[in-house]
């Protein structure tokens, strides 16, 4: 008890130190009450979209907070002083504020849809450099086909505890753990679904979460036009070990992009056909033991679920 009373005093100046802290230290204070803004536009019109509700709402509570401090302290009892007078509903006040509700809201509504189309639909690639992705379905959740037909696409599929990012437009089998790669100026539509659990896809900077759901498919988009590597993480608690499902986007200059795609690619190659030529030569192995090899098993197996007719009744005979 004495060491709490003793520290009370100290409270206020705790408080103050903290806010200079956050004050002189930008990176720490950016975006501390609103949505992150970065690289993509559907990130920076989500912040524009919340700081906007959010102004109009400070004056609002400013207003009726003043006056009714103004109120209490103006008209509040004295001492022998006259008995208030009871006043019992105001017509025009009433209908003067209830109008003023309205009109608030149809104003936030309509900027709303002002800015919805540019959170929801993706915009066309600023780049040249990347093929063009044909014959991709976004009617998901009603995600326009990018304009130029300039896009990539990339399949986000979650697993506890873990991303994986399958690059659909890719000529030869693409896909990466952990860390999206995309080139600088081209709109990126991911395809986000999940294998066991509901997870949320969601790199703060480049724009809002996205739910993994088993047996759905849903969609978003970013377009980075700053080169640079973005955090992000899951945002649906999805188990124990739901705090280590971080994940990254890199945004790469295109030639970059490509040099990695093109190496990824042969490194993928490479490691199959390592392992195919591996487990050959471990059949071969058991062959020559005389063990049952998993291919000899496969097909004993089947001819055990679909045995031959008997004799006389084949096919034909």
């Amino acid at each position: 008890m004495y060491k709490s009373a003793a520290l009370l005093p100290l409270r206020p100046i705790l408080l103050v130190g903290l806010a200079a802290l956050l004050v002189l230290a930008p990176e720490a204070s950016a975006d501390l009450i609103s949505p992150e803004s970065g690289p993509s536009k559907n990130a920076n019109d989500i912040d524009t979209l919340f700081k906007i509700t959010l102004y109009i709402g400070i004056v609002i509570f400013l207003l009726v907070e003043t006056t009714l401090i103004y109120s209490l302290i103006k008209f509040r009892a004295r001492r022998q002083g006259a008995e208030a007078a009871q006043i019992r509903g105001n017509t025009p006040l009433e209908i003067s504020w209830t109008i003023g509700a309205a009109l608030i809201l149809v104003m936030l509504a309509t900027v709303t849809f002002v800015y919805l189309p540019g959170i929801k639909d993706p915009p066309a690639s600023r780049a040249s450099a990347i093929e063009a992705a044909e014959g991709s379905d976004y009617a998901t959740i009603n995600q326009k086909e990018p304009p130029g037909g300039n896009a990539l696409e990339i399949s986000v599929n979650a697993q506890q505890y873990i991303w994986r990012y399958d690059y659909e437009d890719s000529k030869d089998q693409l896909f990466s753990f952990h860390t999206l790669y995309a080139p600088v100026n081209t709109t990126v539509t991911l395809k986000i679904y999940s294998s066991d659990v509901v997870h949320s896809w969601w790199v703060p900077k480049l724009g809002g979460k996205a739910d993994a759901v088993p047996g759905h498919t849903n969609e978003t988009w970013f377009r980075a036009d700053e080169e640079g590597t973005y955090e992000g993480t899951c945002a649906e608690l999805c188990g124990e070990g739901h705090a280590d499902m971080r994940t990254r986007v890199v945004v790469l200059p295109a030639d970059e992009y490509e040099a990695w795609a093109e190496q990824q690619a042969s490194d993928i190659k490479e490691a199959q056909d390592g392992l195919a030529e591996q487990r050959e030569e471990r059949e071969a192995a058991d062959e020559d033991a005389g063990e049952v090899t998993p291919a000899q098993e496969k097909k004993t197996h089947k001819e055990e679920k679909n045995p031959p007719p008997p004799p006389g009744e084949e096919e034909g005979g």
